[in-house]
């Protein structure tokens, strides 16, 4: 006689469907946030976004709690997008080379993300000013990281004072001017990131003090 089988609980696999489906919909009503926030540099009203996610308004508040956390949760989904955009390439390059790699993937990342930049900071919110700190610190993590033969020749507050100037330069803000203000094509304003960061990092090693009894 066959052993008798062990019983399959269905119950558990309906509500994996159901938690899936739910994820799937609290994604779809992010990047239909993300995409009004791409067209519209303002934050858009419930109504919008359930229009543009194709769902209820209910939809939306059963998956957040009210609008400011589905800002916070879009917010964060774009910093993660932003973050996989800007991995530090060629960190074992010559000076030329990696300042050719930083400045080109920085300012990638600012032409793509600035419209939402001016979003996130629009915002007086401690959550969101939270937020905006943690993506500075990002930029100057990955200087850190491209430019270590320079930085390693310098005291710990030089090289603070340094990073603070370049995490300045390679700013949102910088590259909101050179490009709006002062009209500057792609290439000009990476040209002239090249150049400011060139001149302001110091030789990657410093010559030997010279004995004047030798």
């Amino acid at each position: 006689m066959l052993a008798s089988l062990p019983s399959v609980d269905l119950p558990p696999q309906k509500a994996d469907g159901r938690r899936l489906r739910s994820e799937r919909m609290r994604q779809s009503i992010i990047e239909a946030h993300l995409q009004l926030l791409w067209r519209n540099a303002a934050l858009p009203t419930a109504n919008q976004i359930a229009e543009a996610a194709g769902c209820s308004l209910r939809s939306i508040f059963v998956r957040f709690p009210d609008l400011n956390a589905l800002h916070l949760a879009t917010t964060d989904y774009t910093i993660a997008q932003a973050q996989a955009d800007a991995v530090a390439c060629s960190v074992d390059g010559d000076r030329a080379t990696r300042v050719h790699s930083h400045v080109e993937t920085r300012a990638l990342a600012c032409e793509k993300w600035l419209p939402l930049w001016r979003v996130l900071v629009s915002q007086d919110q401690p959550e969101f000013r939270q937020r905006a700190t943690l993506v500075r610190l990002g930029n100057i993590k990955r200087m850190k990281l491209m430019y270590e033969p320079e930085l390693s020749t310098l005291t710990e507050p030089e090289r603070n004072e340094l990073l603070i100037a370049l995490a300045t330069l390679t700013s949102f803000e910088s590259w909101d001017q050179m490009r709006h203000c002062y009209a500057l094509s792609m290439e000009a304003a990476q040209s002239l990131w090249r150049f400011s960061i060139d001149r302001m990092l110091p030789p990657a090693s410093r010559a030997a003090p010279v004995d004047p009894f030798s």
